[in-house]
């Protein structure tokens, strides 16, 4: 039986609505007046400015915001370098627990991760006498742990799909391996490299349960502030915190979005220019006696 056009329409607009009317709700809300979140008491800025005068929370966004962004980074890289070498080196000793070494994070209950990582931490202070504490170090090392684990599967994957004819045409006219994997084939994996640190980015940003664990008195997230605060009841103050995260999420995907469509412009030009090249050439050599 073939379904009504309008009921597939119904239905995708009823799953955009569940997505999204509950964000648009919150971001509504947090310019009430009222500090009642279900209530509307008309328009008011006076969360945000409550917000920007709450240290505690503001410190916790900065940490977050630098654990974030560190271990993103940290993550993307050595991610990088055990997808190449799962997708490159092929068979070698040790594939299989390395494979399932890298993989462990993904299917780990995030309680079993984030206390062996407490009970590592707790061991390397006793033995050798660092970490010194429980930090913001400590908390970037099990983001970076669980993070890198999904920017292999998502570099992994770009590395299956792409043609390997181009860098090996790249060292057949004499570029190195290291300059032909730097110019030919990092350029090919960026936008698998801006997905898997969106990815983690977000991801440690939004972690509670392993934060909760390896963080220390005085490198508290935005996750475990906002938990705590949640318990004593939802106030317009984290309405306004959660439509500022909105934004500079909606911004950071924007901006992501924008640097990979330039890249595939810049692809595509580049592959045009080389192709009028190719039939200029082939036309010289046909018009030729």
């Amino acid at each position: 039986m073939k379904r009504s056009p309008v009921f597939l329409y119904a239905m995708l607009a009823f799953g955009f609505a569940f997505l999204y009317v509950p964000i648009l709700l919150l971001i509504l809300y947090s310019f009430n007046e009222s500090r009642l979140v279900t209530v509307w008491g008309g328009f008011s800025l006076k969360w945000y400015a409550e917000l920007f005068r709450n240290e505690q929370m503001l410190n916790a966004a900065l940490v977050s915001l630098r654990v974030a962004v560190t271990s993103a980074t940290i993550a993307t890289v050595l991610g990088t370098l055990s997808a190449l070498m799962m997708g490159r080196f092929g068979r070698f000793r040790g594939r299989l627990l390395f494979t399932g070494m890298i993989t462990a994070p993904l299917v780990m209950p995030e309680v079993i991760t984030g206390l062996s990582l407490l009970l590592l931490f707790v061991s390397l202070e006793t033995v050798i006498g660092w970490p010194a504490g429980r930090g913001i170090d400590t908390i970037t090392i099990a983001h970076t742990t669980f993070c890198m684990a999904y920017v292999n599967v998502v570099v992994q994957s770009r590395l299956v799909g792409l043609d390997r004819s181009v860098e090996e045409a790249a060292m057949d006219l004499g570029a190195r391996p290291l300059k032909a994997f730097l110019v030919i084939t990092l350029p090919m994996l960026a936008p698998a490299l801006v997905s898997g640190w969106l990815l983690s980015f977000t991801l440690s940003l939004d972690d509670l349960v392993i934060a909760s664990f390896v963080a220390g008195p005085a490198s508290t997230t935005l996750p475990m502030v906002v938990f705590s605060s949640v318990r004593l009841g939802v106030t317009p103050e984290i309405n306004a915190l959660a439509t500022l995260l909105v934004l500079l999420a909606t911004a950071t995907i924007l901006i992501a979005a924008g640097f990979m469509w330039r890249q595939e412009r810049e692809r595509e030009r580049v592959a045009t220019k080389a192709l009028k090249t190719e039939r200029g050439g082939s036309h010289t050599s046909s018009s030729r006696p």
